[in-house]
């Protein structure tokens, strides 16, 4: 069984026992978050859309790789650097339901 949810205006593939990175989250470590379900495919081949919830718990919060900005004129003298990291949050998929 798998689910399609959208989080963060990005739509992610999950079964369960699966643990992602999604866009930061304003929940807590260990509380649990409730998506709604874009589309669910039961073990039978059934499909369901637009109805379903996918429960998931928070596992952790951080951010990710170091993304430099390096902007250059030549022969201007105009160089500058900026480096940006994109927080996130990992959840693990507990429940699909349908």
């Amino acid at each position: 069984m798998y689910a399609v949810i959208k989080t963060g205006g990005k739509q992610y593939r999950v079964e369960v026992g699966n643990r992602l990175k999604v866009e930061k989250l304003n929940a807590e470590v260990g509380q649990t978050v409730v998506f709604d379900a874009l589309m669910v495919r039961d073990d039978e081949g059934n499909v369901y859309l637009d109805r379903g919830k996918v429960v998931a718990e928070v596992k952790g919060h951080g951010l990710g790789k170091k993304v430099i900005v390096f902007k250059y004129r030549p022969k201007k003298n105009y160089r500058r650097w900026k480096g940006h990291r994109q927080p996130f949050t990992e959840i693990e998929i507990k429940e699909i339901q349908i």
